[in-house]
């Protein structure tokens, strides 16, 4: 045990700071030392601390020392959905401080503290347990950071913005104010930090709830200690005056490709085309062609050509939705770097962001990765981190199309050298100036890879394309024909030059006559017929119309219910087959579930409106039904992507596509009217046809409705 008094033995600063001296050195190992118990409370505390401290600890394990530790784990979005969910909030906290456990074994030092750390525990000598904030039913992180040093006389308290982590000591700049029971001046004070460390250590703090870990914690801590061993003895640090400096990992946030990626050539070509343009260009490359790894490709390539003259590359990573997000974080992750996602409230993500910058100005790190969604993106909070950051960035845009609307565009860094776009369709829909803004920014498309290069190289599988012919009954022929009379009086009025944003009466009439024929009544009969020809097959989707009809919001209208609930009670109910949703509305949990359910063959079919339009991942889709006829070129081209990704297994895809048209002899529709609107949905449909397997088959389902409307050129 520790000698009454040996505390008061070392001349302790009144403040320690990166920039005046050593806190490990200086702090830590001496006060270990010494003293006989250890209390931590800290907002992250992880086991690589401890093989920075290793001196210290190894005395103060040798002795019997005692540790007391509380932390809060880091919560993933996914965490606090479950326990919004209902999910047992202890399970949800001990799965965190479980998986940050488990992450520390990635770094060989991180492995050698949990050695020590098992020690520790084995030996009954270090406790753990787990605070969290409860505020008006939300459950928030504790991130004080407190400490305090006993040796059974004397008492040293501290407090201060060092986190009980590797990089936190070290690789950032921190500091801590230190109390010595002893001193007159400080003795209150230090006392005080005792006394509200017990407190919460038995949960009596308000506001707060602290949760046993240790048996939790153990479990994994002696099923990593148990191969400790063959790590050998950890790295020594010199812990004399000068400042500690850790060796940095070769990949220390550094993008890497993996060795087990093979990149094909048009992927190389690629990023080729995009440092020929000085790092900048968009990738227009077909739904399902690999433009997350080839962007990653591009990036992994830059950092290594500015490691090279020891400049670290900050990328930032913007997608559309959460969904994606998390989806690019699997794929960084495979790159060798855990990026920092950046969405829902700013105290899960600023903290970590504003630590990195700190890290790369510092040197602490060679890179990192913040992925964020587009609404973040343009909030004020992430924009605050941008104008701090003066090094290198990389901007990589998921379909960054959607970047080109007003709101958006004008939020995108100049500082940026490198920009990077990725779209199948980088053309923003009646918005020359959004196309504009994107192209001055990012640059002039630098590689361009269609759905026919695409299936030719063996990238997309090869489809079968069969259109369904629907008519408009009397009341949806009748709106559609006010609308499009609306339409057109604003084009005449603005010479054609009208911009179609969403805020727009333009973008509104165009949106309402998609959703029409989205929703056209006959569509659901005709559903039916073609699902019953493929009622034993798996792997199906169903792209539904958004909303409701537009007719059920007329004064005095049948409340008619959405689409998607009459498909799945179609399918579900009168087909007898598995079937669930996936939309906006479905909670991310839920939607991987879905998509398990999906692959695993335990649904047959998967109904959704626009959450599978943009990136995310489906490859065992076999069959897609496009109920929602939309005329935007993006629309359907990513739909009919979805559904071509390779997989297993897998050699033909099938698009079962279902067009409007007028009924035979539609009163009130004049001639260019219906000739207009059929002319809109055959441009689709010869896209679809002209690389389809069956193209000459579909073509004379097709030619009655040609000859009909004379558009036997179109």
């Amino acid at each position: 045990m520790a000698v009454s008094n040996a505390l008061r033995s070392i001349n302790f600063a009144e403040e320690y700071r990166s920039d005046q001296g050593n806190i490990v050195g200086d702090f830590y190992v001496p006060s270990l030392k010494v003293s006989e118990s250890y209390d931590r409370a800290v907002g992250y505390f992880t086991a690589s601390v401890l093989s920075v401290i290793g001196e210290g600890i190894d005395e103060f394990a040798r002795r019997g020392g005692l540790m007391r530790v509380v932390a809060s784990p880091y919560l993933l979005p996914e965490d606090i959905e479950e326990i919004e969910s209902g999910y047992s909030l202890r399970s949800v906290m001990e799965k965190a401080a479980v998986r940050d456990l488990e992450r520390s074994v990635e770094d060989p030092r991180a492995a050698r503290g949990l050695g020590k750390l098992g020690q520790l525990v084995a030996e009954g000598r270090l406790d753990f347990k787990l605070a969290y904030v409860t505020a008006e039913n939300r459950v928030g992180m504790y991130h004080e950071k407190i400490g305090i040093f006993r040796d059974g006389e004397e008492l040293v308290a501290f407090k201060g913005s060092a986190n009980e982590t590797r990089s936190g000591l070290v690789g950032n700049f921190e500091s801590i104010e230190v109390f010595c029971s002893w001193d007159q001046r400080d003795r209150a004070r230090a006392l005080r930090i005792g006394r509200q460390f017990d407190a919460l250590w038995e949960d009596r703090t308000e506001k707060l709830r602290v949760l046993p870990f240790t048996d939790a914690a153990k479990k994994v801590i002696e099923r990593v200690s148990q191969g400790i061993s063959e790590l050998g003895e950890p790295d020594i640090f010199d812990y004399g005056g000068a400042p500690l400096t850790v060796p940095v990992q070769d990949s220390a946030g550094m993008l890497r490709i993996p060795a087990e990626l093979k990149v094909r050539e048009y992927q190389k070509k690629a990023v080729g085309n995009w440092f020929a343009q000085s790092g900048r260009g968009i990738l227009r490359m077909a739904t399902g062609t690999g433009k997350t790894l080839t962007a990653l490709s591009a990036g992994a390539q830059a950092a290594k050509m500015l490691d090279k003259v020891g400049e670290p590359l900050l990328t930032v990573v913007v997608a559309p939705y959460q969904h994606l997000v998390d989806q690019w974080a699997k794929d960084i992750e495979w790159f060798g770097v855990s990026p920092i996602r950046a969405y829902e409230s700013t105290t899960s993500w600023y903290g970590q962001a504003s630590h990195l910058l700190d890290s790369l100005a510092l040197g602490a790190s060679r890179g990192g990765v913040v992925i964020t969604t587009n609404k973040t993106f343009g909030d004020r909070a992430f924009q605050s981190i941008l104008s701090r950051y003066s090094g290198r960035l990389l901007l990589i845009a998921d379909e960054a199309h959607n970047l080109g609307a007003k709101h958006v565009s004008s939020k995108l860094p100049e500082s940026a050298e490198f920009r990077l776009g990725l779209s199948a369709t980088p053309e923003r829909w009646f918005d020359d100036e959004g196309t504009s803004a994107l192209t001055s920014y990012f640059g002039d498309v630098v590689f361009e890879m269609g759905i026919g290069e695409a299936i030719k190289a063996g990238a997309l599988c090869r489809y079968t394309y069969t259109p369904v012919i629907v008519e408009l009954d009397d009341e949806e022929t009748e709106l559609y024909v006010e609308i499009t009379e609306k339409i057109a009086r604003i084009f005449a009025a603005h010479q054609g030059s009208e911009q179609a944003d969403e805020d727009s009466v333009l973008g509104a009439l165009l949106r309402k006559r998609s959703n029409l024929l989205g929703h056209a009544r006959a569509k659901l009969p005709a559903l039916k017929k073609e699902i019953e020809k493929r009622q034993e097959d798996w792997y199906q989707l169903l792209y539904c119309a958004e909303g409701k009809h537009p007719l059920s919001y007329a004064d005095g209208a049948p409340d008619e219910p959405p689409q998607i609930d009459q498909a799945l009670a179609l399918v579900g109910n009168e087909l007898q087959m598995p079937a669930a949703r996936y939309t906006s509305e479905t909670k991310r949990p839920e939607r991987r579930q879905v998509l398990q359910r999906f692959a695993d063959r335990k649904l047959q079919v998967v109904a959704s409106m626009r959450c599978l339009d943009e990136g995310v991942d489906v490859p065992a889709a076999r069959t897609a039904y496009l109920l929602a006829s939309s005329t935007n070129p993006r629309q359907f081209i990513q739909r009919r992507g979805r559904v071509l990704r390779q997989a297993a297994g897998k050699t033909m895809a099938d698009i079962v596509d279902f067009i409007v048209v007028p009924p035979e002899g539609a009163t009130g529709m004049r001639d260019t009217t219906e000739r207009g609107m059929v002319a809109r949905e055959l441009a689709r449909v010869t896209e679809f046809a002209h690389l389809a397997e069956n193209e000459a088959e579909t073509l004379d389902i097709l030619r009655p409705l040609r000859i009909r409307y004379g558009l036997l050129d179109v």
